[in-house]
């Protein structure tokens, strides 16, 4: 979730109130309410169509993969409850629910894919496992292209300051490209400064690799949720 300098609280028709900090809103009596130590909640299902008019559609995708990590629902329970749901940001929840992915690590992830995805490129395969002829697991890619053996992978600060891993991550690479694979590496700038240049990194990358039916132009819409902060 975002930071917001609020807590949102929902009660029951009535008993509204204001307070510092607090963001009331008054819960419907179809909200779908359970109990975690004793204090009732909003189920995972409804907090995310709730969210829907508060998250963009790429946070809103972001909290479903985080819902599905953690075990709290399912892909199919999320595009179930919005298929359903006649509210306010009823839209974003259907769409947003058909995007989430289950084996999905982290949000910088979540936030990779639907870059490539908003822009009309192909959608990567999530938490794909290679295995050897006895079927022990050699490797995990987060975000890949098996039929090109192309690797998109988000790379996070601890990873160049933690020596141990720098080792893991060099034996890694070498034996990627023994395999024949190519590795494409992001960094949060490359999403967060230089989105556009990322698209065309993998675009290009695509291509090499032999991708069909790639589009001849990106499309817009990535733009409205991965603005270009080009440097001063």
């Amino acid at each position: 979730m975002p930071d917001q300098s609020r807590t949102h609280v929902s009660v029951a028709e009535g008993n509204r109130s204001e307070r510092r900090g607090i963001q009331a809103h008054t819960a419907s009596p179809a909200t779908a309410v359970t109990t975690f130590r004793g204090l009732p909640i909003t189920t995972p299902e409804q907090t995310f169509l709730d969210l829907s008019t508060l998250l963009s559609l790429v946070e809103l995708v972001v909290l479903g993969d985080s819902l599905v990590r953690l075990h709290r629902t399912t892909p199919e329970n999320l595009v179930a409850v919005a298929d359903a749901f006649g509210g306010g940001g009823a839209r974003t929840a259907r769409r947003a629910a058909r995007l989430v992915r289950s084996g999905v690590d982290s949000p910088m992830e979540s936030r990779l894919r639907m870059l490539i995805v908003l822009a009309g490129l192909p959608e990567p395969r999530v938490n794909f496992i290679v295995r050897d002829v006895d079927g022990e697991v050699l490797m995990r890619f987060d975000l890949s292209y098996p039929e090109l053996k192309l690797l998109v992978e988000y790379d996070g600060r601890q990873h160049a300051t933690d020596s141990a891993q720098w080792g893991r991550d060099i034996a890694r690479r070498e034996q990627l490209d023994d395999w024949g694979w190519r590795l494409m590496v992001v960094r949060s700038a490359d999403i967060y400064a230089r989105p556009d240049l990322t698209l065309e990194r993998v675009l290009q990358l695509l291509r090499e690799r032999g991708a069909r039916h790639l589009p001849g132009k990106l499309r817009a819409e990535w733009q409205q949720h991965f603005p270009v902060r080009s440097a001063a």
